[in-house]
């Protein structure tokens, strides 16, 4: 049975009843090598005799670390950030690291606030994927903690970048449905917004594409779209459809949009893949579920969330050893490697 204390036990407590100092306690605690067997033993039945637990947050906080860490992302109900919501959490798991997730709902205003300071305090670092601030904001990226943007908005500032293969995926999908003898190809997802955005980069791979194969988009598809939700996607291919334009292939720039618009196709009688292929990108799980599954560019999220916690575990360890920025490495960008998974929406 535990020896009762007054209160909850204490690394005192258990240098008492082992007749040890302290010191020797959080050496022990600390993973110390250099204690004899004999002591160590003394310790360890005290810790237990006594029900000790180590206070993670004190110990981390008198090493200068929280050892929690932020990930903040535009909406969690964009299927894509929470499937990359959960790949960081396994990552920043693995290297002992805490993650708490907040949501801007790319709103200018909270997008900001992650900017100026308040985060220093309860946490080591900051993975921030912003949509609202653009390149002229680019001034405000330099801070003093430890920041890693994800996503293609602000491109070139004095801050790590991991991002993805946008242009090139939106290519690769669009070579895809040609490929496979498309020629009224339609995209959705297209943002007019002159900023760098996933849905402007994959417009562009679109694109290219078309123009490598003498084609062009016919302009009644052109249509944008506010967000990337599947209400969205039904909606677009419906407008596009009561324009007149008979695609036999569509790009969808995001998963969700592909599956909103795959249920519009088949409520209006539209077989896919024999009248229409369809491909998006993100590679979600649910698009291992649609009837017929969906082909998609799988983007490296696990690839985006492993590179993005890295570098951000460097950038505070070199802060918590007092490395003077000037000597530290400089900003790097990282551009994840994509892979098309064809499957039976593009396959007939």
């Amino acid at each position: 049975m535990a020896r009762k204390t007054n209160g909850s036990p204490t690394m005192r407590d258990v240098a008492g009843l082992a007749g040890v100092s302290i010191k020797t306690v959080s050496n022990i605690l600390n993973g110390y090598q250099y204690v004899r067997p004999e002591t160590r033993k003394r310790v360890d039945d005290a810790i237990r005799e006594l029900g000790y637990h180590v206070n993670v947050s004190a110990r981390n906080l008198s090493r200068g670390r929280t050892g929690a860490i932020a990930l903040v992302v535009p909406s969690l109900r964009v299927v894509y950030f929470a499937e990359l919501a959960d790949a960081v959490m396994r990552e920043a798991s693995q290297r002992g690291l805490t993650v708490f997730i907040e949501q801007t709902n790319a709103e200018r205003d909270r997008e900001l606030r992650v900017l100026d300071g308040s985060y220093r305090s309860r946490f080591d670092g900051v993975l921030y994927s912003p949509l609202a601030l653009s390149q002229q904001d680019l001034p405000l990226f330099d801070v003093g903690f430890p920041l890693v943007l994800l996503g293609e908005r602000v491109f070139d500032g004095n801050v790590d970048h991991v991002t993805m293969s946008n242009v090139e995926g939106a290519r690769a999908a669009t070579e895809h449905v040609l490929g496979r003898g498309a020629t009224t190809v339609v995209p959705l997802g297209v943002k007019h917004d002159p900023s760098p955005s996933s849905g402007t980069l994959r417009f562009r791979g679109f694109r290219e594409a078309l123009r490598s194969q003498g084609l062009d988009v016919d302009p009644r598809a052109i249509i944008g779209v506010p967000d990337y939700f599947h209400s969205t996607g039904a909606t677009t291919i419906t407008s596009i459809l009561d324009s007149g334009v008979r695609p036999d292939a569509v790009v969808a720039f995001a998963d969700t949009l592909a599956l909103g618009a795959l249920a519009a196709l088949q409520d209006r009688g539209l077989r896919v893949p024999e009248d229409v292929q369809l491909i998006g990108f993100d590679n979600i799980d649910e698009t291992n579920y649609s009837r017929p599954p969906l082909s998609t560019i799988d983007p490296g999220r696990d690839v985006i969330a492993h590179q993005a916690v890295a570098l951000l575990e460097e950038r505070i360890q070199l802060q918590i050893d007092g490395v003077p920025r000037e000597e530290q490495p400089a900003p790097r960008r990282m551009v994840v490697d994509f892979e098309l998974i064809p499957r039976q929406s593009t396959l007939s």
